[in-house]
């Protein structure tokens, strides 16, 4: 196997061609490929459908990606949330920032720059990053469970750098309850 970049180590595998990250395979495709896809599901299924899908495959993974990596690494609470955000930015979705988080509360707050969603399709006037809304709320919630918090989280976009007067994208992670509420 190859290395190729010391930041995000990516094998290849010389026998089988599978490309793995954080003991993980990864799939590598251009960043048009992935969002004409995308867009095509979007289309066929409609925006709510499909924003709702990914939510809960997106928190899925994120829950167990998370729970995976704190353990290799030993890391636990904002380190596993922070790292989650590191990792998600040097895969090509953008740069994400945790501008708040709160694990007591169950609250964050989150940035994206640079999104590759708007890269791709510009400035549509609407939010286009939902994808990764579940990612968030998986995310925390798997660090609460690992704290021994019964608290579970939901997460929503409520800003898109894809929207006029907008320079980037921005997310907020809460309680379930206080949506519920």
């Amino acid at each position: 196997m190859t290395k190729m970049a010391p930041e995000l180590p990516i094998e290849v595998d010389r026998e089988t061609g599978v490309w793995t990250t954080d003991a993980l395979p990864m799939l590598y495709v251009p960043r048009h490929f992935f969002i004409n896809n995308h867009v095509a599901v979007e289309e066929a299924l409609g925006v709510e459908t499909y924003a709702d899908i990914l939510y809960h495959a997106g928190y899925k993974s994120a829950w167990h990606w998370c729970e995976k990596e704190a353990e290799l690494h030993g890391l636990e609470g904002e380190a596993v949330f922070e790292h989650y955000m590191t990792r998600l930015s040097q895969r090509g979705w953008g740069l994400f920032i945790t501008e708040d988080i709160d694990l007591d509360a169950g609250t964050a707050q989150v940035r994206l720059e640079h999104s590759a969603f708007v890269y791709q399709l510009g400035k549509v006037g609407r939010k286009i990053e939902y994808m990764f809304t579940g990612w968030f709320a998986g995310a925390m919630d798997q660090i609460l469970e690992a704290r021994g918090s019964d608290l579970r989280t939901v997460a929503e976009q409520t800003q898109s750098a894809a929207e006029e007067g907008c320079d980037v994208g921005r997310f907020t992670v809460v309680p379930r309850h206080i949506l519920a509420g």
